[in-house]
């Protein structure tokens, strides 16, 4: 009986990039928008969508062999997993956040106000222990409450022992909280359009995040799980790396071939085919997208007939390093 690779996707945010990312790495995927299990083309591949919180510490358990998440929560859990690929959806920044009324420059600033005027400063966000160490490593923090751990609140929970700052558990809409509910917000943007809506500044840009694939420690130690991990890890990094890429096809006379390549040092590895008609050559190969525009007036001297394709997947097809992704 084969062995079932369990692999943990993200709902709400960046579900629907993630999933277009796993059409185009196995050509199917079934079973969306009916039920929380769907199908790729893999049969010993069992997924289930869950909220992207949760995969970092299920992934750690051994709940599930490998997941996509974002680098945010794998660090708000604390999670000793794997991480294997850098996806490159989801980008966020995490910031620190307060009214554009407020007069200060910096978290510095806003600590040393509220402790001096004996105020109690309060923080909403959904990232409680990020948020922590984040106001803990202010110079001011320490200066004036030393190594004492913020007030967290939750419905269900108050741990910390400084109620001088308090951070409040957020459930969603973190940016409408200030000015009435709280002072600042610890929350992510991608374009920090909500911010300026909601009549907030950026304070600090502390981090950013993209999705990952992260895998289970003892999954990876597994031979037939690693091997199967390790075809995952080339399917998705094949369209990771298709997306940032063109595929070119031109015809070109046979005198201006040697200088077409010469003059276009992004043709790399070019293949060159003779064509039916003497004197022309086929020459197709694959381009950074970023590279195109300057290409093409090139092309349009030296060529004809300029044909450009997005490949879905491009794989190496070399040797998956599964011991370690920076």
């Amino acid at each position: 009986m084969p062995t079932t690779v369990k692999f943990a996707v993200p709902k709400g945010s960046i579900e629907e990039v993630t999933f277009k990312l796993l059409e185009q790495a196995w050509q199917s995927v079934s079973g969306r928008g009916r039920t929380y299990r769907v199908k790729l083309g893999d049969p010993e591949i069992e997924v289930k969508i869950l909220r992207p919180q949760e995969i970092p510490t299920y992934v750690q358990e051994g709940f599930y062999d490998v997941g996509i998440t974002g680098r945010d929560w794998i660090l708000e859990a604390k999670a000793n997993v794997q991480i294997l690929l850098d996806l490159e959806i989801g980008r966020v920044k995490q910031i620190f956040a307060v009214p554009t009324s407020f007069p200060y420059n910096n978290l510095d600033e806003m600590i040393s106000d509220f402790a001096k005027s004996n105020r109690t400063l309060r923080i909403s966000s959904e990232y409680l222990t990020t948020t922590s160490s984040y106001i803990k490593s202010s110079p001011a923090y320490k200066k004036h409450f030393g190594s004492a751990d913020p007030m967290i609140i939750t419905p269900w929970l108050r741990v910390g022992e400084n109620k001088k700052v308090e951070i409040f558990l957020s459930f969603g809409a973190t940016e409408a909280k200030p000015p009435e509910d709280v002072d600042a917000i610890f929350d992510i943007t991608e374009t920090g359009t909500t911010l300026a809506q909601n009549n907030l500044k950026i304070l600090d840009k502390v981090a950013e995040s993209t999705a990952v694939l992260v895998a289970n420690k003892q999954a990876l130690k597994d031979p037939v799980k690693r091997e199967k991990i390790a075809d995952m890890v080339a399917l998705m990094r094949g369209v990771v790396e298709g997306r940032k890429k063109l595929h070119i096809f031109v015809n070109v006379k046979k005198e201006n071939l040697p200088k077409l390549l010469k003059e276009l040092p992004a043709l790399k590895r070019p293949t060159v085919s003779p064509l039916s008609e003497d004197g022309w050559y086929g020459v197709n190969t694959v381009i950074d997208k970023n590279e195109f525009i300057r290409v093409v007036p090139k092309l349009r001297k030296l060529a004809q007939g300029l044909v450009v394709l997005e490949p879905k997947q491009i794989l190496p097809l070399d040797e998956i390093n599964l011991d370690g992704y920076s």
